[in-house]
């Protein structure tokens, strides 16, 4: 049986916005039953996370995931909960030196589903300068005008 395609579930669309798109991994995260359920039904906010790296492992803060009141009668869920994010140490170790070397920082782009797991996809980025955030949306306005124009010129040709 051929492996299932990714099912977004997530995205960060600030992320590409506000930072350079360096590189780009897959990794696995630690998540209580509560907070799959919760991801399952889309209670989950991912615009404010960011990853940091403690002790050699990674960490997702900043991720939000909404309890839903049926699925977690016997615990206190927590939505802000700082999640384990799971990679190979090779992996992590060449991450720790761009971070720590090359100024990178390390940003959530999406999570999505992988073979029936929740996985996130996390860059390697450095922060874009303001004029920098004014040209992409100069290039997304002017992407958008052009396919108005485009539109337009063919219903009247119609």
């Amino acid at each position: 049986m051929p492996p299932s395609a990714p099912a977004l579930i997530a995205e960060n669309r600030r992320a590409r916005f506000e930072y350079h798109i360096e590189e780009q991994f897959e990794a696995g995260m630690v998540l209580a039953g509560w907070e799959v359920k919760a991801i399952r039904a889309g209670q989950i906010q991912l615009t404010d996370g960011y990853v940091v790296i403690r002790d050699g492992e990674l960490f997702l803060i900043g991720c939000r995931i909404n309890a839903l009141r049926s699925a977690s009668t016997h615990v206190v869920p927590e939505a802000d909960r700082t999640k384990k994010l799971l990679m190979k140490k090779e992996e992590i170790r060449r991450l720790i030196g761009k971070v720590e070397q090359r100024g990178f920082t390390l940003v959530p782009l999406n999570l999505h589903y992988k073979n029936g797991l929740v996985k996130a996809q996390i860059a390697l980025a450095k922060g874009k300068a303001q004029h920098d955030k004014r040209e992409t949306e100069k290039a997304r306005d002017w992407e958008r005008e052009k396919g108005r124009l485009m539109r337009h010129k063919v219903s009247t040709k119609a």
